[in-house]
């Protein structure tokens, strides 16, 4: 089809398939998680310290990307961070600042790439290692078909307990997208997937079309070792205003963090314990 990345359309006869996506600095130029700390702040989440640590964290996140040890710091600096937060007042303050935080900062590349991939026929699949209540509403801000993301357990007072149900992370999300080919019938030799990460190798071998997106230098390596197309992403756009000369209205996110399957979910929890476990024999 017409466009700069040279989709095929699929033919309906055979089995469907997908495009996946990483969401932070792959379709969006920042950390999703952090972009709201501000918004935290104001809702009385988070003190003023926070919003400072979480500023320094996007910067180091922005400048270079983020590898294993770091993503682990982040993950455990943000779980003790919302622990005893109210969920649905963390859904309320993500919903009112969503255009206003997140608009601005789509890259107008993944805008043009989410549409011929809906055009072609493929679902659009978010699989991010941010939480799930920040993810799901972006996600349905580009239209996505379906959303992995990470979940924290929620206690009987509707807060978060600063334990994680679920991590997308690494290996854990190649599990999820083959356990959602599972579910939908999509066939991976045919579908695409997108990231910036070194961390998201095992999702980018799981599919037929793998690209790296504003790699990392560990990405960057693999990618052409590995002869993947390297995409250059750097033109941020207002999602609205692609909307209003797009002939096709946005389709609705189906949520699917619980569309994962259980043998996924398993998988996921399995991993995080064996790293906490190698984590703590190592110190």
């Amino acid at each position: 089809m017409a466009g700069p990345y040279a989709l095929h359309v699929e033919n309906r006869f055979l089995p469907r398939t997908a495009a996946f996506f990483d969401l932070d600095k792959t379709v969006i130029a920042k950390s999703s998680t952090l972009t709201f700390s501000k918004s935290f702040y104001h809702g009385g989440l988070i003190n003023r310290r926070a919003v400072l640590r979480t500023a320094y964290t996007q910067f180091v996140f922005l400048a270079g990307g983020a590898d294993h040890d770091q993503m682990e710091r982040m993950r455990e600096y943000l779980s003790a961070l919302c622990k005893g937060w109210n969920v649905q007042q963390v859904k309320e303050l993500v919903a009112e600042t969503l255009h206003e935080l997140i608009d601005p900062i789509i890259y107008d590349e993944a805008a043009t790439l989410i549409e011929e991939h809906h055009t072609a026929g493929r679902d659009v699949v978010i699989v991010s290692t941010s939480g799930a209540e920040v993810v799901e509403p972006i996600g349905e801000l580009l239209g996505a078909d379906r959303v992995v993301a990470t979940r924290m357990v929620v206690g009987d007072d509707g807060c978060y307990t600063g334990e994680v149900e679920y991590y997308a992370y690494g290996p854990t999300k190649a599990e999820a997208i083959k356990a959602l080919a599972e579910s939908e019938g999509y066939d991976l030799a045919r579908c695409y997937a997108y990231s910036d990460s070194a961390t998201d190798v095992p999702m980018l071998e799981a599919v037929g079309h793998p690209h790296a997106v504003n790699p990392d230098r560990a990405l960057r390596r693999e990618a052409t070792l590995r002869e993947w197309p390297i995409l250059a992403f750097d033109r941020p756009v207002r999602l609205k205003q692609r909307l209003s000369s797009f002939s096709l209205p946005p389709r609705p996110a189906l949520m699917a963090a619980a569309a994962v399957s259980a043998a996924a979910l398993t998988a996921g929890a399995v991993w995080y314990a064996a790293r906490r476990r190698a984590g703590t024999a190592s110190v």
